[in-house]
Protein backbone atom coordinates (compact mmCIF):
# COMPACT_ATOMS: atom_id res chain seq x y z
CA UNK A 1 0.00 0.00 0.00
CA UNK A 2 1.65 3.27 -1.05
CA UNK A 3 1.29 6.48 1.16
CA UNK A 4 -1.28 7.83 -1.50
CA UNK A 5 -3.29 4.79 -0.89
CA UNK A 6 -3.38 4.95 2.54
CA UNK A 7 -4.43 8.56 2.75
CA UNK A 8 -7.68 7.71 0.74
CA UNK A 9 -8.60 4.74 2.61
CA UNK A 10 -8.15 7.30 5.87
CA UNK A 11 -10.05 9.99 4.03
CA UNK A 12 -13.07 7.11 3.48
CA UNK A 13 -13.79 6.81 6.99
CA UNK A 14 -12.68 9.80 8.56
CA UNK A 15 -13.42 13.59 7.64
CA UNK A 16 -13.18 15.32 11.17
CA UNK A 17 -10.20 17.84 10.96
CA UNK A 18 -9.29 17.05 14.30
CA UNK A 19 -9.19 13.21 13.52
CA UNK A 20 -7.34 13.98 10.07
CA UNK A 21 -4.97 16.06 11.71
CA UNK A 22 -3.99 13.66 14.47
CA UNK A 23 -2.94 11.37 11.65
CA UNK A 24 -1.08 13.07 9.56
CA UNK A 25 0.88 14.20 12.87
CA UNK A 26 0.93 10.62 13.79
CA UNK A 27 2.47 9.50 10.39
CA UNK A 28 5.09 12.03 9.96
CA UNK A 29 6.04 11.41 14.00
CA UNK A 30 6.76 7.42 12.68
CA UNK A 31 8.78 8.20 9.50
CA UNK A 32 10.93 10.52 11.57
CA UNK A 33 11.31 8.09 14.76
CA UNK A 34 11.66 5.44 11.65
CA UNK A 35 14.64 7.39 10.69
CA UNK A 36 15.95 8.02 14.08
CA UNK A 37 16.23 4.62 15.03
CA UNK A 38 18.27 2.90 11.87
CA UNK A 39 14.58 2.10 10.15
CA UNK A 40 15.30 4.29 7.61
CA UNK A 41 13.92 1.65 4.68
CA UNK A 42 11.14 1.11 6.68
CA UNK A 43 10.61 4.80 7.16
CA UNK A 44 7.46 4.85 4.30
CA UNK A 45 5.86 1.75 6.40
CA UNK A 46 5.85 3.41 9.44
CA UNK A 47 4.55 6.60 8.28
CA UNK A 48 1.51 4.44 6.48
CA UNK A 49 0.90 2.61 9.64
CA UNK A 50 0.78 6.21 11.70
CA UNK A 51 -1.67 7.60 9.28
CA UNK A 52 -3.70 4.38 9.35
CA UNK A 53 -3.99 3.95 13.20
CA UNK A 54 -6.99 5.67 13.94
CA UNK A 55 -9.11 4.45 10.81
CA UNK A 56 -12.02 3.03 12.83
CA UNK A 57 -12.02 5.88 15.46
CA UNK A 58 -14.11 8.10 13.95
CA UNK A 59 -17.04 6.64 13.13
CA UNK A 60 -16.56 3.52 15.35
CA UNK A 61 -15.12 4.66 18.65
CA UNK A 62 -17.01 2.24 20.46
CA UNK A 63 -15.31 -0.68 18.36
CA UNK A 64 -12.09 0.69 18.01
CA UNK A 65 -9.03 -1.36 17.21
CA UNK A 66 -11.63 -3.98 16.22
CA UNK A 67 -13.81 -2.79 13.44
CA UNK A 68 -10.27 -1.56 12.31
CA UNK A 69 -9.21 -4.87 10.81
CA UNK A 70 -12.43 -5.34 8.21
CA UNK A 71 -11.60 -1.56 7.00
CA UNK A 72 -8.16 -2.17 6.68
CA UNK A 73 -8.55 -5.78 4.56
CA UNK A 74 -11.22 -4.32 2.76
CA UNK A 75 -8.76 -1.52 1.91
CA UNK A 76 -5.89 -4.19 0.66
CA UNK A 77 -3.53 -3.45 4.00
CA UNK A 78 -1.32 -6.68 4.70
CA UNK A 79 -1.37 -8.89 8.10
CA UNK A 80 1.65 -6.86 9.51
CA UNK A 81 0.12 -3.60 8.92
CA UNK A 82 -3.59 -4.87 10.74
CA UNK A 83 -1.45 -6.14 13.48
CA UNK A 84 0.67 -2.77 14.29
CA UNK A 85 -3.03 -0.65 13.91
CA UNK A 86 -4.50 -2.60 16.36
CA UNK A 87 -1.66 -3.49 18.96
CA UNK A 88 -1.62 0.36 19.11
CA UNK A 89 -4.91 -0.07 21.87
CA UNK A 90 -2.94 -2.60 23.87
CA UNK A 91 -4.14 -2.48 27.46
CA UNK A 92 -7.40 -0.31 26.54
CA UNK A 93 -9.59 -1.91 23.58
CA UNK A 94 -7.61 -4.85 22.89
CA UNK A 95 -5.38 -7.63 23.95
CA UNK A 96 -3.20 -7.63 21.33
CA UNK A 97 0.19 -6.36 22.50
CA UNK A 98 3.16 -4.35 20.24
CA UNK A 99 5.60 -6.62 19.56
CA UNK A 100 8.01 -4.89 17.15
CA UNK A 101 9.68 -1.51 17.95
CA UNK A 102 7.82 0.35 15.30
CA UNK A 103 4.61 -0.90 17.11
CA UNK A 104 5.94 0.50 20.60
CA UNK A 105 6.36 3.54 19.11
CA UNK A 106 2.86 4.08 18.04
CA UNK A 107 2.26 2.88 21.18
CA UNK A 108 4.21 5.46 23.32
CA UNK A 109 3.57 8.52 21.25
CA UNK A 110 0.05 8.11 19.77
CA UNK A 111 -1.22 9.91 23.36
CA UNK A 112 1.70 11.95 23.53
CA UNK A 113 1.35 13.87 20.62
CA UNK A 114 -1.88 14.56 21.67
CA UNK A 115 -0.56 16.47 25.22
CA UNK A 116 2.08 18.09 22.84
CA UNK A 117 -0.60 19.55 20.52
CA UNK A 118 -2.42 20.68 23.89
CA UNK A 119 0.17 22.29 25.25
CA UNK A 120 0.67 23.82 21.86
CA UNK A 121 -2.28 25.88 21.99
CA UNK A 122 -1.44 27.11 25.26
CA UNK A 123 1.58 28.69 23.93
CA UNK A 124 1.83 32.74 23.69
CA UNK A 125 3.34 31.56 19.88
CA UNK A 126 0.79 28.52 19.50
CA UNK A 127 3.11 26.69 17.63
CA UNK A 128 5.33 23.77 19.22
CA UNK A 129 8.64 25.14 17.46
CA UNK A 130 9.73 26.73 20.83
CA UNK A 131 8.32 24.36 23.25
CA UNK A 132 10.92 22.63 25.13
CA UNK A 133 11.53 18.84 27.02
CA UNK A 134 11.06 21.62 30.61
CA UNK A 135 7.74 22.88 29.29
CA UNK A 136 5.97 19.91 28.35
CA UNK A 137 7.12 18.02 31.43
CA UNK A 138 5.20 20.91 33.28
CA UNK A 139 2.10 20.37 31.51
CA UNK A 140 2.75 16.30 31.54
CA UNK A 141 2.52 16.19 35.50
CA UNK A 142 -0.70 18.12 35.35
CA UNK A 143 -3.40 15.96 35.79
CA UNK A 144 -5.87 18.24 34.85
CA UNK A 145 -4.02 19.45 31.42
CA UNK A 146 -5.38 17.45 28.27
CA UNK A 147 -7.10 14.93 31.14
CA UNK A 148 -7.93 12.81 28.10
CA UNK A 149 -4.08 12.11 27.20
CA UNK A 150 -3.33 9.21 29.33
CA UNK A 151 -0.16 9.87 31.46
CA UNK A 152 -0.35 6.24 32.13
CA UNK A 153 -0.35 4.80 28.44
CA UNK A 154 2.64 7.23 27.61
CA UNK A 155 4.78 5.96 30.62
CA UNK A 156 3.76 2.40 29.66
CA UNK A 157 4.90 3.00 26.23
CA UNK A 158 8.07 4.14 27.33
CA UNK A 159 8.81 1.56 29.77
CA UNK A 160 7.81 -0.76 26.33
CA UNK A 161 10.70 0.80 24.78
CA UNK A 162 12.96 0.23 27.44
CA UNK A 163 13.17 4.47 27.46
CA UNK A 164 13.42 7.01 30.24
CA UNK A 165 9.76 9.32 30.63
CA UNK A 166 11.96 12.15 29.61
CA UNK A 167 13.52 10.63 26.46
CA UNK A 168 10.61 9.35 24.87
CA UNK A 169 9.22 13.15 25.89
CA UNK A 170 12.16 14.87 24.04
CA UNK A 171 12.19 12.19 21.26
CA UNK A 172 8.57 13.44 20.45
CA UNK A 173 8.88 16.44 21.05
CA UNK A 174 11.80 16.65 18.59
CA UNK A 175 10.38 14.53 15.78
CA UNK A 176 7.08 16.67 15.84
CA UNK A 177 8.47 19.94 15.23
CA UNK A 178 9.91 19.72 11.63
CA UNK A 179 6.58 18.96 10.15
CA UNK A 180 4.27 21.59 11.72
CA UNK A 181 3.97 23.73 8.92
CA UNK A 182 3.49 21.02 6.26
CA UNK A 183 0.52 19.50 8.74
CA UNK A 184 -0.86 22.96 8.49
CA UNK A 185 -0.57 23.39 4.66
CA UNK A 186 -1.60 19.58 4.03
CA UNK A 187 -4.70 19.85 6.45
CA UNK A 188 -5.48 23.59 4.44
CA UNK A 189 -5.50 20.98 1.07
CA UNK A 190 -7.96 18.96 1.88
Amino acid sequence: MSYEEALALLRKYNSEPFHLCHALTVSKVMRRMADSLGYGEEADFWAIVGLLHDIDFEQWPEQHCVKCVELLRDGGADERLIHAVVCHGFGICTDVAPEHEMEKVLFACDELTGLIGACAKMRPSGSITDMDLKSLKKKYKSKGFAAGCSREVIAQGAQLLGWELDDLLLRTLEAMKPDEAAIASEMEAM
